[in-house]
């Protein structure tokens, strides 16, 4: 976003602020409701993350097959399979 927006940092400034990003919400859970919400934290976090995978990987095979944008790197016949095969069963899991 750096390059996109024309908005420079110093790197050192830039780790601290998304990682002060990063802790805020944590901090926040644990404050709220204790320690021992953590582990809570974390597996929520993981099910909001399997939640968005379908959103990467689906554009990712579509795109990764189409010759007219990937050229002589296209995707091999029977990798379009597996890859859309994958897809299928992390949208059929995340549903269940």
């Amino acid at each position: 976003m750096e390059g996109f927006l024309q908005f420079r940092l110093p790197s050192w400034l830039r780790r601290l602020v998304t990682r002060l990003l990063a802790i805020i919400p944590a901090l926040i859970a644990i404050i709220f409701f204790g320690e021992k919400s953590t582990s809570n934290l974390i597996v929520f976090s993981q099910v909001v993350l399997s939640l968005q995978l379908p959103f990467a990987v689906i554009p990712l095979v579509m795109f990764t097959s189409k010759r007219s944008l990937m050229g002589e790197f296209v995707n091999p016949l029977w990798l379009k399979f597996i890859s859309v095969l994958v897809a299928i069963v992390i949208v059929c899991l995340n549903m269940w």
